[in-house]
């Protein structure tokens, strides 16, 4: 692989419905990143980080990176990741101590308060809609309900130091791998839209994404003004085709979560399918390089946030923006048949 990465480009600026939030200064920037030779750099753009999960995320094909172990190197690894300048040693954030009772999700976001600073110019996006349950029989439980989705984004700007998030996705239980709604859990979209808009009239959020949503679904929060959608989605699962089309139509960011399958059981891995494990050999690119080239390719509102373990990984990742596919390497990957998988982590034990 070429050890020079070429320079990453901005895509083009979306105004999103219902803000005054364009993808340049919203956290739905988390791929508005292509890599694309030019003549001169461009102006570095912001990077993300993941909100209430061990994870963070760069504006660029990168995409998410996990957290080291000990609070102090995490907070070292996040800003190094990040490009940020080292903090000194023993420096930290007035008020991001850790407070006792604190579950994981906050434990994180406290992490993230410390390791970033605001001449950095880092960008926070979260997800509500499920909580932690370390104590519980799945590491999730659903948290569908409006009270609990305003609690969660309350929760969120405590922990985080924030006045603002600048993006918060809803996370739907209706389809895709993960958790399913039971109980009082079942709630209308309409009811979890209506506080999910009042938190962006209040100015707590800055804009609205959707998470494991339906074609049906997305139609219906179409007026609340959708800046993202997050779904499952690879060259295995495609399932969401008519939903990707929509969201191009609607100039509405699509953001795949499992880009390169899963290691879950039931869920394939594309970096194993014989046709692309050729393209990466013609293309001397990994497998999954050649997965992330594919998504790039397939539809230009991608945006992609594969996982990120090092440097070099975040290295690697980048360049499967600067991969170019012909077109009997495109027919090639288009005619490997989805296997979509599906699994639910029901509640009830």
């Amino acid at each position: 692989m070429p050890t020079d990465v070429p320079p990453v480009h901005v895509a083009g600026a979306r105004r999103y419905r219902g803000s005054g939030t364009t993808s340049r200064d919203a956290a739905s920037a988390t791929a508005t990143v292509r890599t694309r030779p030019a003549a001169r750099p461009p102006p570095r753009p912001p990077p993300i980080v993941t909100a209430g999960r061990a994870i963070t995320a760069r504006a660029t094909p990168g995409g998410q990176a996990r957290i080291s172990t000990t609070r102090a190197r995490r907070r070292a690894r996040i800003r190094a990741e990040l490009g940020c300048a080292p903090t000194p040693s023993g420096s930290r954030r007035a008020g991001a101590h850790r407070r006792p009772g604190r579950g994981a999700g906050r434990l994180f976001n406290e992490v993230i308060r410390e390791a970033i600073r605001p001449e950095d110019d880092v960008l926070v996006a979260s997800k509500v809609g499920a909580d932690p349950d370390p104590d519980g029989p799945r590491p999730l439980r659903p948290a569908q309900r409006p009270e609990q989705l305003r609690a969660s984004v309350e929760d969120n700007l405590t922990s985080l130091g924030l006045e603002q998030i600048p993006l918060v996705n809803l996370r739907r239980l209706d389809t895709g791998p993960g958790l399913r709604a039971e109980g009082d859990q079942v709630v209308d979209l309409d009811d979890q839209l209506a506080v999910m808009t009042a938190l962006r009239d209040e100015g707590k959020v800055g804009a609205i994404g959707v998470s494991s949503v339906t074609l049906d679904g997305l139609r219906r929060a179409l007026p609340a003004g959708i800046a993202c959608v997050q779904n499952a989605y690879s060259l295995l699962t495609r399932d969401d085709e008519d939903t990707l089309r929509l969201c191009l139509a609607e100039d509405i960011a699509w953001v795949p979560f499992f880009p390169l399958g899963s290691a879950f059981a039931g869920l394939p891995k594309v970096s194993d399918e014989p046709a692309v494990i050729a393209a990466a050999h013609d293309l001397a690119a990994t497998p999954a390089q050649v997965c992330l080239a594919w998504l790039l390719h397939h539809a230009s509102n991608v945006l992609l946030i594969p996982g990120t373990a090092d440097p070099d990984h975040l290295t690697a990742n980048v360049y499967a923006g600067a991969i170019t596919l012909d077109e009997t390497t495109v027919a090639a990957l288009d005619a490997v048949p989805p296997r979509s998988g599906d699994i639910t982590l029901n509640t009830s034990g």
